[in-house]
């Protein structure tokens, strides 16, 4: 599948479809499903120093609820539409335990022509400097650095990072950039009114892609007992964000030129929304909660989707680029239309 190649910088991805990190891609079998899936990069589930964050993990808990808010049933027959709560952690295994068995993981994608990317989340930069670096001397390819967890203030404190201000921003990316020569994608949060500035600021400090964006933090009451479901606030995601994160891509675009790459998550459930993430300016797109939900078929299936897509039209995927998010005018831009609101609201109010 030629036409759907993908260039992130200084890499060549043999297709824009990302296995995102979860905790499905915790364990060995989780990892080798989604290299053999035919994912072009694979992300390996992040890891720190904290022992807070590895803790977290032990407390996880997560719900799959329909339109109504009513929790369903987990699997692979779950409507893409389902929607996530969840209270998440870190990779369980200490830094070098991890960083080991990302090495022998990368092996494998190697043969596979995959990606493999250890992904790095923001405790003490210190620290994070100083696995970066060990990263990088261990032989892997590229590093994800995340700075936009959603967690940050209901974790322990210091456990993960949730980065709201474009000079910190810079500040971190810098340190990190700086102390290794592979390529860094830099993961942003969501929970920002100007993620195109937070994206402007890592760029600018050397980050060679920019994810584009964390989960947002939700809280659900349970009608049956009055309290929060899960008992607290929770990472929330399923494909009513793809909007939201086009919608950045496209801003993060215009900010930092074309000649920037951007990867475009949460929200992404099947191939043709992998095309909706490149028509907005990403270069690749990464599904996890998709995944998680309903099997690593998700994957393979994408990955044909987005082809078939591309095949119809007689493009390629590194064509789709953009082209949205291009084309996008303001609402200032747009033409009058009359009295067209009329049409969308109720008899009686007109």
């Amino acid at each position: 599948m030629s036409r759907l190649t993908s260039r992130l910088g200084r890499l060549a991805l043999k297709n824009p479809v990302i296995a995102a990190p979860a905790e499905h891609m915790i364990r060995d079998g989780g990892i080798e499903a989604a290299i053999a899936a035919g994912a072009g990069a694979v992300v390996v589930k992040s890891t720190n120093e904290s022992a807070a964050a590895r803790a977290q993990l032990r407390a996880a808990e997560y719900v799959a609820l329909d339109s109504r808010w009513r929790p369903v049933a987990w699997g692979p027959e779950a409507d893409p539409a389902t929607m996530i709560l969840s209270r998440s952690g870190l990779h369980p295994l200490e830094f070098e335990a991890w960083l080991d068995r990302a090495v022998a993981h990368d092996a494998t994608a190697r043969a596979a022509e995959c990606l493999l990317v250890p992904s790095l989340i923001l405790a003490d930069i210190d620290r994070a400097v100083e696995m970066a670096r060990a990263v990088e001397a261990a032989g892997l390819r590229v590093l994800e650095f995340n700075i936009g967890t959603p967690y940050a203030r209901e974790a322990a404190a210091g456990a993960v990072a949730t980065e709201t201000g474009a000079e910190r921003v810079a500040q971190l990316t810098r340190r990190i950039c700086e102390a290794v020569s592979i390529p860094v994608w830099v993961k942003l949060t969501g929970q920002s009114n100007d993620v195109p500035d937070l994206a402007r600021a890592a760029a600018g400090a050397g980050a060679e892609s920019v994810i584009v964006a964390g989960r947002l933090l939700g809280m659900l009451p349970d009608l049956e007992t009055q309290a929060p479901m899960l008992g607290t606030s929770g990472g929330y995601g399923g494909f009513w964000n793809l909007p939201l994160t086009c919608h950045w891509l496209a801003l993060c675009r215009a900010a930092l030129g074309p000649e920037r790459t951007l990867i475009g998550i949460n929200g992404i459930t099947g191939g043709e929304d992998v095309a909706r993430a490149l028509l907005a300016g990403a270069s690749a797109a990464g599904l996890a909660s998709a995944v998680m939900l309903r099997g690593f078929g998700v994957i393979t299936e994408s990955i044909a989707g987005l082809d078939a897509y591309c095949a119809g039209r007689d493009m390629t995927a590194a064509e789709l680029v953009g082209r949205a998010a291009d084309a996008r005018k303001r609402f200032a831009d747009m033409p009058e239309l009359a009295e067209n609101w009329t049409a969308y609201i109720p008899p009686e109010s007109r």
